[in-house]
């Protein structure tokens, strides 16, 4: 169980960093991604704990399994923990900037179309 989470964990955090590239021209989805963006930054920078880690440490029985291994080297990479945090929340700012920048172009847009 506690792979399968690691998986998805994993995978929350691909979502957080290159939400953006796959949300363009879908609204739905880029509001989820904001959203999401929003989340990691209050956990990166607050003592909140995740919840994917707590399920993981609550389900840590993998000792030994393979791919548990190599996702756990992944998900939580030895590293200072201000270097994870700054390039965290470096990584959520960046998005969010793309999401002004497109809103930014959008108004431009139809400004332009409502004037011609």
């Amino acid at each position: 169980m506690a792979a399968s989470i690691l998986a998805l964990h994993l995978a929350w955090i691909l979502w957080v960093i290159f939400g953006a590239l796959v949300t363009r021209g879908r609204p739905l989805l880029s509001a989820i991604h904001i959203v999401s963006l929003l989340w990691g930054v209050i956990v990166e920078a607050s003592p909140l704990p995740c919840p994917l880690t707590s399920a993981e440490q609550h389900f840590q029985t993998y000792e030994g399994e393979f791919i548990a291994h190599y996702l756990d080297r992944i998900v939580y990479p030895d590293l200072p923990g201000w270097i994870l945090t700054s390039v965290g929340i470096g990584v959520c700012v960046l998005n969010l900037v793309v999401y002004g920048w497109r809103f930014h172009n959008a108004r431009q847009r139809r400004a332009h179309e409502h004037i011609g």
